[in-house]
């Protein structure tokens, strides 16, 4: 919430205090300001976590290609080794041996990487929806805050009712979120 809505809000309450039979109308609006508020903070920290397992998976995803570039360098070798003549064959066979082993290692350890990279991403797809989801409650409850406010303006109990019910749409929009798989 900006300063510009806290003002209104105040003023709101203000002339809520000068007309007793509004006072149920800034009510309304306060907890409607709360909610906005604790969607809002909710949204936000999906969002950070949504970023901190994007950059684990990216993480994951470089310390792949890192394998996938020694297990490369490996197979060169052993490529090379097998072309080139040695005078030392037991020596060469040892070597190759070696490097065939830690081709191996690596080719197993990619696809343990692999898997956690692919963990990580379908948890940030996950909180990245749940993100959205409190998102769209937020703009809901925004909008009834908005709706209700109108009707200590125009004094009209409609728009007082068309803000609780976009408020409760807003907050059961924002709970979906605790509900996402």
């Amino acid at each position: 919430m900006c300063a510009d809505e806290v003002q209104e809000l105040q003023e709101s309450a203000e002339h809520g205090a000068h007309h007793p039979s509004m006072a149920p109308v800034s009510l309304t609006m306060a907890i409607l300001a709360v909610c906005v508020a604790v969607t809002s903070l909710l949204g936000h920290r999906a969002h950070t976590e949504e970023v901190v397992l994007q950059n684990r998976a990216s993480d994951q995803w470089a310390y792949f290609q890192a394998k996938s570039i020694r297990r490369h360098t490996d197979e060169l070798f052993l490529d090379l080794a097998s072309a080139m003549a040695t005078s030392d064959s037991a020596k060469a066979a040892q070597l190759r041996e070696k490097y065939r082993a830690e081709t191996d290692k690596y080719r197993d350890e990619q696809n343990d990487i692999d898997q956690e990279a692919r963990k990580l991403e379908q948890e940030t797809g996950h909180e990245r929806r749940r993100a959205d989801r409190f998102d769209l409650g937020e703009v809901f409850l925004e909008v009834g805050l908005v709706v209700t406010s109108i009707t200590l303006l125009s004094g009209r109990r409609w728009f007082w009712y068309a803000g609780i019910a976009l408020g409760a749409i807003g907050l059961v929009l924002g709970g979906t979120a605790f509900l996402v798989h």
